[in-house]
């Protein structure tokens, strides 16, 4: 199957002001890539690549004062199936587990394990270890925080989320993240596109997404506690420890967001050879 995906976004400076985005897809995904993927500014100000510390494709750029707009519209390959499941995947000892994964058992700017390990322990010590400790903890973020866009807050954190029963997706995410590190299991962050396909519309403004992955069995798997199913399509653009490390764009002065469209939906075979003509 093919999605075409992208995004147009506005943002209006007061005054000259530099900024770091996040915007493109994982270069991980580049052989799925139908079209080029490249992203446009209006006015035209100097984009300059570079990969950060986690392998994520960045952009940074100097503004003047005014608005500047965002835009971005690609087609991408996909293999039409969903998250893959792997319930045999086991749990490593901390000796077994490969030392690029250490840092993603350790607490981060939303993930306060100091806070949660008592309780982690509490609910998910006795149950299964591996992929079932993780899907007991998908299961139980999923079942008690409620849904809702009107709870994004920006500055809640994985034990807030706790105490609050409340968030969206990243809420739910950090959540999650943080309960598997407590668990000995390295869990990362994801972000990226998530269009509603093969599941009921949703009729909310579409909005990139959040997820997380977890090494287990020698690989890293996805999961989603906020949908806590496995779903098809998803566009990967960023991983790190927490939300801090794949902020969308971040401006070292103010700004304020005039417009966001997001869209991400499934094309035709026909359509993806005529390409976004």
């Amino acid at each position: 199957m093919h999605i075409r995906f992208g995004y147009d976004i506005s943002l209006r400076f007061p005054a000259p002001t530099e900024m770091i985005m996040m915007l493109h897809t994982h270069p991980s995904l580049c052989a799925a890539m139908r079209t080029y993927e490249h992203l446009v500014s209006d006015p035209a100000v100097s984009l300059e690549p570079f990969i950060d510390l986690y392998g994520n494709h960045c952009t940074r750029t100097s503004c003047g004062a005014g608005v500047l707009r965002l835009k971005n519209d690609a087609i991408i390959k996909d293999s039409g199936r969903p998250d893959s499941l792997s319930p045999q995947a086991r749990q490593f000892s901390l000796h077994e587990l490969p030392t690029d994964t250490l840092h993603f058992l350790l607490g981060s700017r939303y993930c306060e394990l100091e806070l949660l390990s008592d309780i982690a322990w509490n609910l998910f010590g006795q149950g299964p270890t591996g992929w079932g400790r993780v899907q007991a903890i998908c299961d139980w973020v999923h079942s008690h925080v409620t849904f809702g866009y009107q709870f994004a807050r920006v500055d809640r954190t994985a034990y807030q989320t706790y105490l609050e029963r409340r968030g969206v997706c990243r809420d739910y995410t950090h959540l999650a993240i943080a309960f598997c590190r407590c668990m000995g299991i390295p869990a990362r962050y994801a972000t990226g596109y998530l269009g509603d396909i093969q599941v009921p519309p949703d009729p909310n403004p579409m909005d990139f997404s959040a997820w997380f992955e977890v090494f287990l069995g020698g690989q890293w798997h996805t999961f989603d506690a906020r949908n806590n199913k496995p779903r098809v399509g998803r566009i990967l653009m960023a991983r790190g420890r927490d939300a801090a490390d794949v902020a969308l764009t971040t401006t070292f002065g103010k700004h304020v967001l005039e417009n966001f469209t997001i869209w991400t939906y499934e094309i035709s075979e026909e359509q993806a050879v005529r390409g976004l003509l």
